[in-house]
């Protein structure tokens, strides 16, 4: 090819290129303002709560559903038998039985890629999922954009995005963070001279600093933070200002701090995760390996009713077209069951739940095959997972941010379920 002819080939291809891009389609926008990601840590067993097969027999070590499948509001479309009240709402909600990844033995690492939508990297530090929220969607004066009901983990950080769209973490319920309480023997004017002396020390840090300097992100999580402390947002923590039938229908201590991600997202904030089963109820949590199996059941029904005394409460406060709940784990379990009776590892397919949000809801996205081991209709990969969660809050999951001077896209190339959105 002489020098002529390849310029003209690549102006044919450039102008091709430029043509493509612009006839293509862009991504949905959808119009929740706020989202609550509920975590089942450990790897909850899709054959067991959202995508029941033939039954099994965990002590013949048959493979198979432990519990019985149940109809549910829409039909075709099944679930555990110890998820009766999610069924009865399930025209509300859509459960994608289709999602994968490659990571299976390593939780931390699972936990990590669903997190932030891609794997664990040597020279960029990934920003989370409710990072990235924050960062796109700014949270009204004195209310903080990102709030984690549970322990904190690197998983779930800014990553390059910087401290000031980190997260807020508690995990007791009757109260608020203890770092935004200030000690009774602090008095308003001991509480003046203090911050004066930090003002100092501040001004002082900064001098001559450069413009983008790291020490800027914690210096502003600082002024939120004694913002909050001195403000109307305390108030938020107080849980027995609810009725009590309502605090009731939210049933154990994960659907008290269910109720409390409603109280948050009323106020503000614009991305609660809460962690489930953070006591370890049946021994195991959702890992079930061997007698972790044996009272699974006990975490099912936690989340059938506080998952379903969410919709409740957010439909009746109108406000759940506009907060968009994703049910989430870092895989999922085969369908056969261990030496012991339990299940192992899996992350070819598992499922996970979108409810509310303003989406067109299905019942169901995506069809496995008899044993739910592989998807057979409309395979979701993690990144399309958070294209789809970042398309239904309004933010396009292509667009560019910068670690440094690195363009990073939102996600990692992931496409969001259109037949979700209207």
């Amino acid at each position: 090819m002489n020098r002529r002819t390849f310029a003209k080939s690549a102006a044919l291809a450039s102008a091709f290129g430029l043509r493509a891009r612009a006839v293509a389609a862009p991504p949905p926008r959808g119009k929740a303002q706020h989202c609550i990601f509920l975590w089942l840590g450990g790897g909850a067993a899709q054959t067991d709560t959202f995508d029941p097969k033939h039954l099994g027999d965990p002590g013949k070590r048959q493979a198979g559903s432990a519990y019985p499948a149940i109809d549910t509001a829409v039909p075709g479309v099944q679930v555990c038998e110890h998820l009766a009240r999610v069924a009865q709402r399930l025209d509300r909600l859509t459960i994608v039985r289709t999602l994968n990844h490659d990571v299976i033995d390593e939780h931390s690492a699972a936990v990590n890629r669903m997190h932030t939508g891609r794997p664990v990297s040597g020279t960029v530090v990934y920003p989370s999922v409710g990072s990235i929220v924050t960062h796109e969607l700014a949270s009204p004066k004195g209310i903080p954009g990102y709030v984690l009901l549970g322990y904190p983990t690197g998983a779930r950080g800014p990553g390059f995005l910087g401290a000031r769209h980190g997260y807020l973490y508690l995990t007791d319920t009757s109260k608020g963070p203890a770092g935004l309480s200030r000690p009774a023997d602090v008095t308003d004017s001991r509480q003046q001279r203090r911050l004066a002396l930090l003002r100092t020390v501040r001004e002082a840090s900064l001098k001559d600093a450069p413009a983008q300097d790291p020490r800027q992100h914690y210096d502003d999580v600082i002024d939120e933070s004694i913002e909050l402390a001195g403000g109307e947002f305390s108030k938020v923590f107080r849980l027995e200002s609810e009725p009590a039938a309502l605090r009731g229908s939210y049933g154990s201590e994960f659907g008290q701090r269910c109720l409390l991600a409603r109280r948050l997202v009323e106020r503000g904030v614009r991305f609660v995760e809460v962690l489930h089963n953070l006591n370890f109820t049946n021994g195991t949590g959702w890992d079930t390996h061997n007698e972790g199996q044996l009272n699974q059941h006990l975490l099912i029904q936690e989340v059938d009713a506080a998952l379903a005394a969410l919709i409740d409460d957010l439909e009746e406060k109108k406000m759940l077209d506009q907060t968009l709940i994703v049910l989430a784990t870092e895989f999922g379990r085969p369908i056969a069951f261990d030496g012991r009776g339990g299940r192992g590892h899996q992350s070819q397919t598992f499922s996970v739940v979108l409810a509310g949000g303003g989406l067109r809801h299905c019942g169901a996205w995506g069809e496995t095959d008899e044993n739910s081991a592989k998807p057979v209709t409309h395979p979701v990969s993690v990144a399309d997972f958070h294209a789809t969660l970042h398309s239904a809050l309004g933010i396009d999951p292509h667009k560019e941010l910068f670690d440094g001077d690195r363009p990073v896209p939102i996600t990692d190339g992931g496409q969001p379920i259109a037949q979700l959105f209207g």
